[in-house]
């Protein structure tokens, strides 16, 4: 399936930014089952700021490959943004990169409750000395979500990187 156009053309502003700002990056991705590395290994040159991704699609992985606590799983559910932080500083403990953003999320049709409804995804991006979250709930079909969440995704990642830059 190819990327949506709108998350590559977001994925090449990235890997520019991170280029020039020589800082390598990591994803952290649930419910996009990386979508935001294929977009990102799309491009060609991304081996020069892309370290790599984690695809922690179940709760387990989340654990064993990041290091999220599986007590803050239990506390506060996968799709939370607790989890997000520990994901996004997770990849970059994990990882030799400077930068890196996590998703997790309900991408549907079911799955589903009233506290976490479908569409609803829970967002990180970090740089080693600050994280930032982020929860948004997103309408359409299971494509449209996941594409939803990793256009918004990258456009935090910009945000990151203009922060990183001041």
């Amino acid at each position: 399936m190819p990327t949506d156009s709108v998350v590559h053309q977001l994925a090449i502003r990235a890997g520019n930014k991170l280029r020039d700002a020589r800082l390598m990056l990591a994803t952290a991705e649930s419910c996009t089952g990386g979508m935001v590395a294929t977009a990102i290994t799309d491009i060609s040159g991304s081996s020069g700021w892309f370290e790599r991704g984690f695809v922690t699609y179940s709760n387990q992985a989340k654990t064993e490959m990041i290091g999220v606590p599986a007590e803050l799983i239990e506390k506060h559910g996968a799709v939370s943004e607790p989890v997000a932080r520990a994901m996004a500083e997770g990849a970059l403990r994990n990882s030799r990169a400077q930068v890196s953003l996590a998703i997790t999320g309900v991408a549907g049709p079911g799955g589903g409750t009233p506290e976490k409804p479908v569409g609803m995804v829970s967002f990180g991006w970090s740089n080693r000395l600050h994280t930032s979250v982020e929860t948004l709930v997103f309408k359409g079909d299971r494509e449209q979500i996941r594409v939803q969440a990793a256009t918004h995704a990258l456009r935090g990642l910009l945000a990151l990187i203009d922060e990183k830059e001041r």
